[in-house]
């Protein structure tokens, strides 16, 4: 199959900008447009996602992302960027928030560093590290991540990055409150308070976020 064939094919597979986009991005739509027709055309080639998810990549991926974008202030670290999913988005729909995009994959870190650059985000870096070869201490105002590891797993990872009063904001599935439950004693361990899920986006997204929050109180 030719390079064109491929473009074409790929081009009619993609998810249609949804409406809901317009009213999550605002003025930054056309930046979002842009990271996601580039995800849209690399993602695939590049290791970013499965060939599956371009149908549903603004539903499933960009919006569910950028729903959350209210809940940031100050300073946020992303750990395990991978895509951009979710930091990139987010540094998108919150220009005024800094973002520390954390990602170890050389080849995830070279894509997120070509689209800061793309995209002229200049609220963002991007650390090639793992997220507990973390050195600068709790520094942030807030972490998130978007991932399939079990809360208890991701406690160790994210909370130490957080200064006291700063908050997790984790984007889970289905299994979130279980998972709340599960991890009890190292909600404990690593300070964290007030953990809960939150709905995000009825009413406006077809499919509403999840969103584990928590509180840390050293």
């Amino acid at each position: 199959m030719s390079d064109d064939v491929s473009r074409e094919t790929r081009a009619a597979t993609v998810e249609a900008e949804p409406v809901a986009a317009e009213e999550i991005f605002g003025s930054r739509l056309a930046v979002a447009r842009q990271f996601t027709a580039a995800l849209a055309e690399q993602g695939e080639e590049r290791g970013l996602i499965g060939p599956l998810e371009l149908p549903r990549l603004w539903t499933r991926h960009v919006l569910n992302s950028a729903i959350i974008a209210p809940f940031f202030s100050g300073r946020v670290a992303d750990i395990g960027s991978g895509a951009g999913l979710p930091g990139l988005v987010l540094a998108i729909a919150r220009p005024d928030v800094e973002w520390v995009l954390i990602e170890p994959m050389e080849r995830r870190v070279q894509w997120l560093t070509e689209q800061v650059r793309e995209l002229e985000l200049d609220n963002v870096e991007v650390v090639r590290a793992r997220a507990e070869d973390w050195s600068r201490g709790p520094v942030m105002d807030a972490v998130t991540a978007r991932a399939v590891s079990a809360l208890r797993t991701l406690l160790p990872l994210t909370a130490p990055l957080v200064r006291d009063g700063g908050e997790l904001v984790l984007l889970k599935g289905a299994n979130a409150q279980n998972e709340i439950a599960a991890a009890q004693k190292q909600l404990r361990k690593f300070s964290v308070v007030d953990a809960r899920v939150e709905i995000v986006g009825e009413g406006v997204l077809a499919e509403p976020t999840r969103v584990l929050r928590g509180t840390i109180r050293r």
